[in-house]
Parts: structure tokens; sequence; C-alpha cells
């Protein structure tokens, strides 16, 4: 019965496609009435644009602490992808649900808003919440919006489950994911006398070397006993491009660049080192020729990753709620660090492989879901 209620309103949520760069609001109106028909209190979070929300819903007593169940609403492109079937159009094969966002992650929203109907029924001790989230794939820019709406309504859980894919496996840490592009304007000007114009790609080539410079640094500062692969910090180059023609001076370039944090003081440590080599170094050389160029860094994405603790709650509670030994880390980035940053302790768990994520014909096996609905009907009985 409370499997094929978890199918049925997996498909119904598949049908919204709340690919990240259109709306969520049908999907997360939804939702917050299924809430709220429980009983649920609710708070539907709007970005500035009012095209897109975060849904944070509680059931049980008012007071501190409680469990957090969170997911996110939004899903990937399917743009030039070969896919067999519509993937907004859920399809039932062979013991797998197929269509995009089954198991990224609509499957561990589905299962947690069924087992909410239990959960209403039961005589709570401590609140259980629940937070759906918008643009995770672009940032993370729901929960990133909706940590410091907690902070302001007082509301903080003790123990947070990240539903993300992982095969139902309990992750307990993650490395973060930080995108920018850096952009330099420098002073056109005629090849033949580069000293009179500012290459706005030479700067943009020290830029990057000095990138580069800091991964040796940052292998330096490997924490002992990092269970990441590679164990430190990594830096990428993704993209370099400025100029046009081989005889001017370069007035335009542009770098677009990631670091992946093992830790939170890796992250302030590449972010000071290269602001300081832009502030002390690179412009003012290019503005003792012209007073007007300029180096700005657009942040794509800043998302902290999830630290392994020696202590942790969450980790000790869903291992012994699925008779796990042990934690794991993962290469690939979720919300779980935001939600450890203000005090709580997280792991992700949720079903369904990260092979699946962002491919044509994704899936969730339906053992994955039984799996998951398991966990969190035994979750039940720690609520009261």
């Amino acid at each position: 019965m409370i499997l094929q209620a978890t199918v049925d309103l997996l498909d119904r949520l598949i049908a919204y496609p709340t690919i990240s760069s259109d709306s969520n609001l049908e999907m997360i109106i939804d939702l917050s009435g299924r809430l709220q028909n429980l009983g649920a209190q609710t708070h539907i979070f709007a970005n500035e644009a009012g095209t897109k929300a975060t849904l944070f819903g509680t059931l049980g007593p008012d007071i501190p602490g409680g469990i957090l169940l969170s997911g996110h609403s939004d899903v990937v492109p399917v743009t030039d992808q070969d896919w067999v079937s519509d993937p907004f159009k859920m399809r039932q094969e062979n013991g797998r649900l197929y269509g995009r966002g089954t198991c990224d992650m609509k499957g561990f929203i589905a299962a947690a808003v069924v087992m909410a109907e239990r959960y209403a029924a039961l005589p709570l001790s401590r609140p259980v919440h629940f937070a759906f989230t918008h643009d995770e794939e672009t940032g993370c820019l729901g929960a990133q919006a909706l940590i410091p709406e907690l902070t302001r309504l007082g509301i903080k859980p003790d123990i947070a489950i990240i539903g993300e894919p992982t095969e139902m496996r309990v992750i307990e840490g993650h490395k973060g994911c930080c995108e920018y592009t850096t952009r330099f304007e420098g002073l056109e000007g005629h090849g033949s006398s580069p000293d009179l114009g500012v290459n706005a790609a030479e700067y943009a080539v020290r830029y990057v070397t000095r990138l580069m410079e800091l991964r040796a640094d940052l292998r330096a500062r490997v924490p002992e006993g990092s269970r990441f692969d590679p164990p430190y910090t990594t830096i990428n180059i993704g993209r370099v491009q400025g100029g046009h023609a081989h005889n001017v001076i370069v007035g335009k370039a542009e770098v677009d660049w990631e670091f992946r944090p093992v830790q939170t003081s890796d992250f302030h440590f590449v972010k000071d080192v290269m602001e300081r080599f832009v502030e002390q170094d690179l412009l003012p050389q290019m503005r003792a020729i012209y007073p007007k160029a300029d180096i700005s860094t657009e942040t794509l994405g800043e998302v902290t990753g999830l630290e392994p603790m020696s202590e942790n709650a969450a980790r000790d509670l869903v291992a012994g709620l699925l008779g796990a030994n042990g934690a794991d880390v993962v290469p690939f980035g979720t919300e779980a660090g935001l939600f450890q940053q203000i005090g709580m302790d997280v792991i992700v768990c949720g079903p369904g492989s990260i092979a699946q994520a962002h491919k044509p014909d994704e899936f969730v096996s339906i053992d994955q879901l039984e799996a998951c609905l398991g966990m969190l009907d035994r979750l039940g009985q720690k609520l009261v």
C-alpha cells in the first residue's frame, strides 16, 4: 500500500518539468498542500523573481531539534538526450521507474511525503521537518537562501538526512564545489607596440599560472587520514578565452575555473591567495598603464563540502536503521554541507544510484524505493 502510494506520487512529481531553468512552483504548492492536510506547519520561500521556491514544513511539537528530511525539487535538462520515452511521463518496466528526476531526487521526496502520513498519526515527541529546495543543480541556491530563513525563525533540527541517490549507503562526507568566471579588461592596441597596451590574455595566463601553482600548496595541506580520492583539494581550469587576431593586443579575456575543497580552511586559503594576487600584483601593474583596467570574478556557485566528523548523530542513527557498518565518502556534491555549517549532524542517504543521474533513461529501482521506505518507517519509531 505505502509502496504503491509512493510510486503514484513519484509519477505525479515526474510530470512536473522542474528543470532548473524553469519554475518549480506547481510542484512546491502541491507538496505544501499535502503536508498541510496532515497538519504540518509550512513555509514557502520564493526567490527574488518569484518564479521558484523552497518548501519547509514541520510535523510534531513546536520545540527545538528534531530530524530534517531534505531533497531538491529541480532536475537537469533533457536537451539533446536520447530517451526511449517521454522523460516527464514516468514509465515502469522490469522493476524500474524511468523518468527525469526519478533517482535525482524525486524518489526520495515522494517517499518522505508519503511517510509523512504515518508520522502524522504518531504521538511525536520531537519534530520531523521537510525541506524541498530549488536550484540545487545550479549552485544550491535554494538551500543557501533557506539557511538564513531558518535562523530567523529559530529553527535548527539536530539531524539532517539529505536523500541524494547513494543506493541507500550512508555517506558522511563529500568535497565542496566552487565555480567561477574571472574576467580581465585591458587596453587594446597594435601588436607591434605591446608596451602601449594592457594585454588581458597575458594577465589571464598569469592568473591561471598562479592557480596551477596553488595545486602543490593544496597537496601539502591534505588533511591527515583524508578518505577522498584524490585526498586533497583540487583546482581545474575549464576554459581560457581571449583575443580575435594575431596582431591585436587582447582587450578582454575570461577564465572559467573551479576548485573542490576537502576542508573549509582550504576554501578560505584559495580565495584569499587569489584575491591578494589580483589586488597586490596584477591590478597595480595593469592600471599603471591603463587606469581603467580591471579584473572581476563572478561566482557561479560556492557549495561547501560535507566534512566527516568523529561524532555524528545522523550517521549513527541512519546506520542503525539500515544495519550498516560504517559510512563512506563520495566525490559528488550536495546541499549537506550547508546544513552542517549551522550546526546540524548531517548524512547523505537515498534511493537510486548517482550513476543514473543526469543521463537519458534515468531510473530508480522499486527495490531501492522499498529500502528507503523501510528506513523511513523505522525512523518514525525514533520520533515518538
